[in-house]
């Protein structure tokens, strides 16, 4: 891997992180004091730093405050508590907190603001069960529904009909206070009612939804949920329901103004940027459609020549069946390198922007013309690695992973391919 190519990559990723960083983004988007009490709560990878940048830049009087994020990705505030609690599958000290933050809402009146601050991996952190559920029945759901390959939307959805405070519970507590939702989007569409399972927003989706997810992806719930999910009292607050009506949100940050920011550092060091957009699918199935747009570029120049960006964001899944260590953008390129098989001229880097690739430490990996044959050398098969589910593996023992730390902010993935001119193109052209 050539460290030139390595560290351009590096720095085109974190240009997208940038472009969505709490602490710089949210500060334009604050409503105006209320004339009665203002209660700050939230709930996400972002939540820390939201909360930080409304006390920084907000010219309000906060009563009262609590978000809860993902562990170690708080921040010392002065007037907001911040608690750490575990992500992707919830924990006991993530239901204490919601449960707090329900009580913080309770008995306001409509002189109230409730400022509420939403970014994705809020739906696993603040999670209450629904009456007559532990938080034991909605683990062993999480952490099936993480295996099966169900998409974002679709894990959501199950989510919502198995809470207490999500899809749209939260504001219909705290009615008829105003509620203003910050976000920062982690889904494609950027729909407030799916970011973080939409607490403070009207849910589209039913119950039988939730049923029908469990049925696609044959998952083995609880009698307790399945109890749950057939009673009428698990239906979520509906799109014209009375309580939600003092509800607004605004969003702050997305994929697409990180997708933009990515193709900027890519064009200033002589790129051509060409953005794919937010796609979802298999991690295996969207390197496959990355690698033949990739080919089609350096061999034949089409539909842009040389050098050239691919770049694309979005989250995709992993339907784990092999028992490596793996995380969804270690899955996408080591699928590439397969793909490519060493094609020259094309360098790869997918990172997911919290900085955290699925359970593991680094936030993805970066890949090059020779990553398989720098792998045979130790002894590694890629497509063994491949089935195993072991892309951390496989970049780590390259050295090859990108690691940043918790970056306090979340709006999924970033993939970066670069294409660059090779003998054989210009033969070609």
């Amino acid at each position: 891997m050539s460290a030139t190519k390595s560290a351009l990559l590096k720095r085109i990723f974190l240009a997208a992180v940038a472009a969505v960083d709490p602490l710089q983004i949210l500060k334009d988007h604050l409503p105006e004091p209320p004339r009665g009490r203002t209660i700050v709560i939230g709930a996400g990878k972002a939540a820390a730093a939201m909360a930080k940048a409304v006390e920084d830049d907000w010219p309000g009087r906060i009563d009262d405050g609590l978000v809860v994020t993902r562990y170690e990705h708080g921040l010392p505030c002065r007037r907001i508590e911040v608690v750490e609690a575990a992500h992707p599958v919830p924990d006991a000290k993530g239901e204490a907190a919601a449960q707090r933050i329900l009580e913080k809402v309770q008995n306001l009146t409509a002189d109230d603001l409730v400022l509420c601050l939403i970014s994705g991996g809020g739906s696993a952190i603040m999670t209450i069960p629904a009456p007559g559920l532990t938080l034991a029945d909605k683990q062993t759901v999480n952490k099936a529904l993480l295996r099966s390959g169900a998409n974002i939307g679709e894990m959501n959805c199950v989510r919502k009909h198995l809470s207490a405070i999500k899809g749209g519970r939260l504001a219909a507590a705290a009615y008829p206070a105003r509620v203003v939702t910050l976000l920062i989007s982690d889904v494609p569409g950027d729909d407030p009612s799916v970011i973080a399972s939409g607490p403070t927003v009207a849910d589209p989706t039913t119950r039988a939804d939730a049923l029908a997810v469990l049925r696609k992806y044959n998952i083995d719930a609880p009698k307790a949920v399945l109890a749950r999910l057939a009673d009428p009292a698990s239906e979520t607050p509906k799109p014209g329901d009375e309580r939600l009506g003092r509800s607004e949100t605004r969003m702050l940050g997305t994929p697409q103004k990180a997708l933009e920011a990515a193709a900027a550092a890519a064009q200033a060091a002589g790129y051509t940027p060409l953005i794919l957009g937010d796609l979802e699918g298999e991690a295996r199935d969207v390197a496959l459609v990355h690698a033949g747009i990739a080919r089609q570029i350096a061999r034949h120049g089409q539909p842009a020549v040389a050098p050239v960006a691919l770049i694309s964001g979005g989250e995709t899944t992993v339907t784990v069946r092999g028992k490596g260590r793996g995380g969804r953008n270690a899955e996408f390129l080591l699928a590439l390198a397969v793909a490519l098989d060493g094609q020259p001229g094309i360098h790869a880097a997918a990172g997911d922007t919290d900085g955290i690739d699925g359970t593991e430490d680094n936030a993805g990996a970066v890949l090059a013309p020779d990553s398989i044959a720098r792998a045979v050398d130790k002894g590694l098969s890629a497509k063994a690695m491949l089935a195993d589910n072991d892309g951390y593996g496989f970049f780590s023992a390259l050295g090859d992973l990108i690691v940043t730390g918790p970056t306090r902010t979340n709006i999924n993935d970033i993939r970066v391919i670069l294409i660059d001119p090779t003998q054989s193109t210009r033969a070609g052209s």
